[in-house]
């Protein structure tokens, strides 16, 4: 499959030092005992045809602009381009303060390697805010 890249988009490469926000929109997606992110957070939607996880620039906007977005929102979890990097994934820009994250299967066509990196990207978060 072939991705996108930043530049052809118009927008300059991330650098690995950036983070991004993925919101946090079930309450599933964390685990109330612990406060962690669960892999839930980070499978595709296969029926809604998804090409990646939307997250938002860190550098675009606040943990808390990042919620005001959604109706319900949970938490955001933090996570580092290059954490995402070094799993073989990517970040690509979509517009100023949002991009995707690129790279992932789905459960439905390759269900180990996405319960893989949803797990990967699950540990690599960190909650950064909660309502």
């Amino acid at each position: 499959m072939s991705e996108p890249s930043n530049s052809s988009q118009g927008f300059k490469p991330l650098a690995d030092e950036a983070f991004v926000y993925r919101a946090l929109l079930r309450q599933f997606w964390l685990n109330e005992d612990t406060g962690a992110v669960k892999r839930d957070a980070y499978y595709l939607r296969f029926d809604r045809n998804e090409i990646g996880l939307s997250v938002n620039l860190a550098s675009a906007c606040s943990p808390q602009d990042c919620a005001a977005r959604f109706k319900k929102c949970y938490g955001v979890a933090s996570l580092s381009l290059g954490d995402i990097r070094r799993l073989g994934l990517n970040v690509v820009q979509d517009s100023v303060n949002h991009a995707n994250i690129v790279g992932l299967p789905y459960r439905e066509t390759d269900r180990l390697a996405a319960d893989r990196y949803a797990r990967l990207l699950a540990q690599a978060s960190q909650v950064v805010w909660r309502p």
